[in-house]
């Protein structure tokens, strides 16, 4: 039991760190999509070459995109005087190195929001009146001038020197043709929800990198690949039991086509023996890239297939989809090996078969409630109170906000008066009027970042029996 707790702990702790990473990317996709739109067009060998509108590619990539990258690591470490210290401290690694500071960005921009806010906690209160807009002014400044002058001749160098052998290592893999290994860790690590973390805190700086030099990068796709996941949907689509089957269809247009890799993350868990088929897929669809060149100009998300061909440069749609497709069919070829193969559930739906763990868990210690009912009953006096349901996810963009709004339709059918929205984790507030909805892989951390709400914890955010035992608590 301490074992488990210790091994929980461990991931949320990883998830948190992946999460702080892609936190910094991801509200800035869209710049990042505006950048690759630029370079598809406007570069000498771009759809329609502009040279003037071509000077737009290097200080964007330069400056614009670390400082907004620093700008939101120090905002969420300590809001918007975080952000300007952050970014003024990255101006000096940005200055001070000739590679692209996505990496210092994110060192520097959350390391200015941390000295500004110590600074604050400290002299806060010592302030005299009348001298506070003073002594915010001139603090944020000098934090800010010293550690841009840090940052140019200690941080600066270290970052470069880390990513000259990190876009090293990725030339050595792929010059040996072992980057389809990858995909051993990548797919586990996706339903694990560190998919963003994995393609924004890590993949996506790097693949910058390479599309400044090379014009496009292969890894854009290991992570944002639909194909394996769009296999194991179409595997429960023919060969699945009961709810899982049922609603494999409709999960393959959400997937596919909206890029919300979320949604197929119950079906792997159900059937652990899954997980072979979406690593094949990987391995499959990463394989097939390589070998025929396939790349994109910028990160395609979400990861969805219009995305993706959105991204695609000229003359490189075939090995992009060849790419796809043999991810596809792989991971669907060992899914249908895999479910027609399991004859241990006799189900019709899995959210029985989680029922049913949950109620031998709850057994296992003296229990008589599921996990869910146990929540709700020992915050039954908060319950009633609530206000303001949330839906949680990593990110706050995909899942999140496809639950919360199945939750809201609810919500609103049955007449009841609460907002329903959505957000990111890091987001949250600790508050006691709140009903914090989360999958079950992300519940620990929403607890630790809002204690004092009420929590909520679903397999299958598509379709979870939980939305109606919220919405009849909630009427009584």
């Amino acid at each position: 039991m301490e074992q488990t707790a210790q091994g929980t702990g461990l991931k949320a702790k990883i998830q948190r760190l992946g999460s702080y990473l892609s936190g910094m990317v991801m509200p800035n996709i869209g710049a990042f999509i505006a950048w690759g739109v630029i370079t598809a067009l406007f570069i000498d060998t771009g759809w329609i070459p502009n040279a003037q509108l071509n000077e737009l590619v290097g200080p964007m990539l330069t400056y614009l995109l670390p400082l907004l990258i620093a700008y939101t690591g120090g905002s969420m470490v300590h809001g918007q005087r975080g952000a300007v210290v952050g970014a003024i401290a990255t101006m000096g690694v940005i200055v001070g190195s000739d590679v692209t500071m996505f990496i210092g960005a994110m060192i520097m921009g959350p390391l200015g929001g941390w000295v500004i806010k110590k600074f604050d906690d400290l002299f806060q209160d010592k302030i005299r009146a009348g001298f506070e807009m003073l002594v915010n002014n001139f603090s944020a400044g000098l934090l800010g001038f010293g550690l841009a002058i840090l940052g140019f001749f200690a941080v600066g160098p270290v970052v470069t020197s880390l990513t000259n052998v990190m876009a090293a290592g990725v030339e050595t893999i792929v010059n040996a043709n072992l980057l389809p290994l990858a995909n051993i860790f990548i797919e586990p690590a996706k339903i694990l929800f560190l998919n963003n973390a994995i393609n924004h805190g890590i993949l996506t700086p790097l693949g910058t990198e390479q599309v400044a030099e090379a014009g496009k990068s292969i890894l854009f796709l290991l992570e944002a690949n639909p194909g394996p996941g769009l296999g194991v949907l179409l595997a429960f689509s023919l060969f699945g039991k009961g709810s899982a089957k049922s609603s494999a269809p409709g999960a393959i247009i959400i997937q596919f086509l909206g890029g919300i890799h979320e949604i197929y993350f119950p079906y792997v868990m159900m059937k652990p023996l899954m997980f072979l088929a979406v690593i094949g897929g990987g391995v499959a669809g990463t394989f097939t890239f390589q070998l025929l060149g396939a790349g994109l100009q910028a990160a395609a998300s979400p990861g969805s297939i219009i995305a993706i061909m959105a991204m695609t440069p000229r003359g490189g749609y075939l090995p992009v989809i060849a790419g796809v497709l043999a991810g596809a069919v792989v991971s669907f070829l060992i899914g249908m090996v895999v479910l027609k193969a399991d004859h241990s559930v006799e189900e019709d739906a899995f959210e029985d078969t989680v029922a049913a763990t949950q109620a031998a868990k709850a057994a296992s210690k003296g229990q008589t409630m599921t996990m869910t009912e146990k929540i709700v009953a020992d915050n039954a006096a908060t319950f009633d109170d609530v206000t303001h349901i949330i839906f949680a996810c990593d990110a706050g963009m995909g899942s999140s906000a496809m639950g919360a709004s199945i939750l809201r339709n609810k919500v609103k059918k049955a007449g009841i008066d609460v907002t329903v929205t959505n957000s990111a984790i890091n987001n949250l507030k600790d508050e006691d009027d709140v009903l914090i909805v989360t999958q079950e892989e992300l519940t620990e951390r929403a607890k630790q970042k809002t204690p004092h709400a009420v929590h909520v914890s679903v397999e299958n955010f598509l379709n979870s029996p939980r939305y109606d035992e919220i919405v009849d608590k909630m009427k009584k």
